[in-house]
Order: C-alpha cells, then structure tokens, then sequence
C-alpha cells in the first residue's frame, strides 16, 4: 500500500478536489489536473490556477508524499502526451476521470459548439485518460479506473440532452473498457453522481429557473442535496484495494434518485 500515484482530472474543484483530498489524507501522491480556463460558449464560472494550486498545498499538508499540478484541457487529445510527460514512467495506481461541463437546451435546439463541448469534456476526456494511464496500469499488473458520470445516465433529465449523453456514452465506454482488462488486475467502474452542491448544480438551477440550487433537495429520497465529499468517499474507495471485486459496475451515489 506504500508508493499509491492517483491522476484526477477535474481536480480544481468539486468531487475532483474532493477526491484528492481524501486520497492525499490516505498517504496517495497525486497529479491534480485541470483546464482552469473558460469554457465558451459556457458561461458559468470555471476554476481558476490558483483554485488548483489551493487543492495542491491542501493535499500535501494532508499527507501527500507529492503533488504534481498539470493545467490542461482533457477534452484535447494532446492531453494525453502531457500526462505521459508528468508520469514520467510511474505507473498510477489509479486514475480518476471527474472533470466535467454542464450546458442545458432542449434536445433539438443545442447549438453545435455547447453540444461539442459537452462531449468532449464529458466523454473524450474519460478516453483521453484511459488512453495515458491504462497501458501502464496493465503493464503494472493492477489499477483502478474511475469515471464520475452521473444520474442524467440512468434517467430521463429535460434540457439536457446533450450531458445526458455524454455522461451515458462515458458510462457505456467505462463498461466496454472494463471488458477489455479481463484478467489484467486492472479494473473500470462508473460513479453516478444524483444533485450535488457545487457550481454545476448552480448553473443546473439557472437551466430551469430555479432560484438555487437547493430547490433540488426535494427530488432524492434522502430530501437534501449531496456534498462533494459523499461522492469521493464512493470513489476513494473504488481505488482502493477493497473494491477489487468490482468491474464493470455501475455505481448511483445519488441520494435515491434514479431508485
């Protein structure tokens, strides 16, 4: 258990930042990657370089051995060079595929650029990091992959269309890659998220003119909103070696929502 290397994508907020620091608390070095950038023709508030930086010193003073931070846009292939260049080698232990984007549109009217946008963040950016940690993983002999994809998989969501998509296809391609590492000690499961406090579900809100976020407590079972670090507890433990049973799996921490 000692030498632990966790990628997390997304990492400069919400479950991304979450995770690794619930990871760097359990003794895990990391690499913390995010655009930090805007996202057109998105418009609601994106992390910023020092929201990066901030989850980086966070970590290691909770106990990370190291921490290496990577500003880059999953959604563009070329990411996939620059993990390889901060990897240097190392093989991950695990890989946590928590970046994403949320635009919101009847299904029929979503321009072009958001619904590109949507999928490349939410879908490509799962493959691309696949694409830069699971060979290593399978050299290695064990790993674990993790993609959050979330409950607009599983059920029917208005206006969104276009995340009900990508986040069904990332679901979708986590199950097929799993199939792929049969019997490589390398496993792939999916995380689906149900409303949980953060800036996306703030921007969800504004999609259906709600007055805040909080207006969706009442859809779970459990009549509240999730906090990011319910979801990375979930995912915390999917990298660890106590979920060595599970591939393939299809995990809803949502509350009771899609129940």
């Amino acid at each position: 258990m000692t030498g632990r290397l966790a990628v997390v994508t997304g990492a400069a907020r919400g479950m991304g930042a979450a995770v690794s620091r619930r990871l760097a608390a359990a003794s895990w070095s990391l690499v913390l990657i995010d655009a930090c950038a805007p996202q057109p023709p998105l418009d609601y508030p994106m992390p910023s370089l020092s929201d990066l930086d901030a989850v980086a010193s966070d970590c290691l003073a909770a106990g990370a051995p190291g921490v290496d931070v990577l500003v880059a846009d999953v959604g563009d292939g070329g990411v996939r060079g620059k993990i390889a260049d901060v990897l240097d080698g190392r093989a991950p232990t695990a890989a946590v595929a928590a970046a994403g984007v949320i635009g919101g549109h009847l299904a029929w009217s979503a321009p072009d650029d958001a619904f590109d946008l949507v999928l490349r963040v939410n879908l490509h950016g799962v493959r691309h990091l696949a694409d830069a940690c699971v060979p290593s993983m399978v050299a290695a002999g064990s790993g674990r992959f993790v993609a959050v994809s979330s409950a607009a998989a599983l059920r029917a969501m208005p206006r969104l269309a276009a995340y009900s998509a990508a986040k069904a296809a990332a679901l979708a391609y986590v199950r097929a890659l799993a199939a792929d590492l049969a019997g490589t000690g390398v496993t792939a499961n999916v995380v689906c998220p149900g409303s949980t406090r953060g800036v996306m579900l703030e921007a969800s809100a504004a999609v259906y003119g709600l007055p805040s976020q909080d207006s969706f407590a009442g859809q779970a079972l459990l009549r509240r909103l999730l906090e990011p670090n319910e979801v990375a507890a979930a995912i915390a433990w999917l990298c660890s070696p106590d979920s060595g049973a599970l591939t393939g799996a299809v995990i809803p921490v949502d509350g009771g929502l899609s129940a």
